[in-house]
């Protein structure tokens, strides 16, 4: 894998070999992730230059590139060694950043059945990765429910989000943080979060299957919980256990574990963050604190 060395700057990414700046970064339009969103993406943090979970990121990477026929271009030691690089260049050694990184099948002439010889394109950026707003942890997330519009393998981190988009959108245009969404009857996950509920002392979050993505996050809480005692079931969800539950949080990347206060405009229980999630917020803020050392 060959490396074009950069004068160290803010904004370089990492685009098929290269160290480039960002605003130089170029791909062709017949890219087939530009024509047809033909490509998987992940999003991994990184505390103080220490990347969270990487073996996790990059077999979920694996599974996906697997699931829709892309040849993974680089292993797990060649892949941190970007990360490392990037976060180096761009001095997030000793802050929080988010990694971002894109595997498309590569440039082909348009056609939809995959191509016999194209090489992937690989690209990754760092951003910095702001802390959750104390304003969310006090006063909790609002959000809306929409019936799930989305593809049937939404297990597939895909480039291709525009069904989360518009329900993200929706969200946004009603003064919410977050679209909770329905398939069946059954609560899946947020437009771009995974949900967990509170009823009675037990924790619940929608078992993983094709109707949402297996949050590496949305992992860390359940073992936390099983580690620590916690009772929690990965089990379906009904949308009134929902509407009846004690506490609801939605956990991601960037939201990590957050409280929802407000569904439809409407309280959760009382309208404020409850005990089992600040235990498990507590116990979060440990774990990250570990990674750090």
């Amino acid at each position: 894998m060959s490396e074009k060395t950069v004068q160290q700057n803010t904004d370089i990414c990492y685009l098929n070999g290269e160290f480039i700046p960002l605003k130089d970064a170029k791909v062709s339009v017949l890219d087939r992730g530009f024509i047809f969103a033909d490509g998987i993406y992940e999003v991994i943090p990184a505390f103080s230059g220490k990347i969270f979970r990487l073996t996790q990121h990059l077999k979920r990477l694996q599974d996906n590139l697997t699931a829709i026929k892309i040849n993974n271009p680089c292993n797990e030691e060649q892949w941190q060694t970007i990360f490392n690089a990037l976060i180096e260049k761009n001095n997030y050694n000793n802050t929080d950043c988010s990694v971002y990184l894109q595997v498309t099948r590569g440039v082909a002439k348009r056609d939809h059945v995959f191509p016999a010889d194209s090489t992937p394109t690989v690209f990754v950026m760092v951003s910095p990765l702001a802390p959750v707003n104390p304003e969310i942890l006090k006063k909790g997330l609002s959000v809306i429910i929409r019936e799930d519009i989305r593809w049937q393998y939404c297990n597939i981190k895909s480039i291709s989000l525009l069904g989360n988009i518009i329900l993200k959108q929706e969200a946004a245009e009603n003064n919410a943080d977050e679209a909770i969404l329905v398939r069946n009857g059954n609560v899946t996950e947020g437009a771009a979060s995974n949900i967990f509920i509170v009823k009675d002392g037990i924790i619940k979050t929608p078992a993983k299957d094709k109707t949402l993505l297996p949050g590496i996050t949305r992992d860390l809480i359940v073992e936390i919980a099983q580690k620590k005692g916690l009772t929690c079931e990965q089990t379906s969800i009904s949308l009134d256990e929902l509407l009846k539950a004690d506490e609801v949080w939605l956990s991601s990347s960037t939201k990590e574990v957050s409280p929802v206060c407000q569904i439809e405009n409407k309280p959760v229980a009382d309208g404020k963050p409850g005990p089992v999630w600040a235990r498990m917020y507590q116990l979060f803020q440990e774990y990250k604190k570990s990674l750090k050392q």
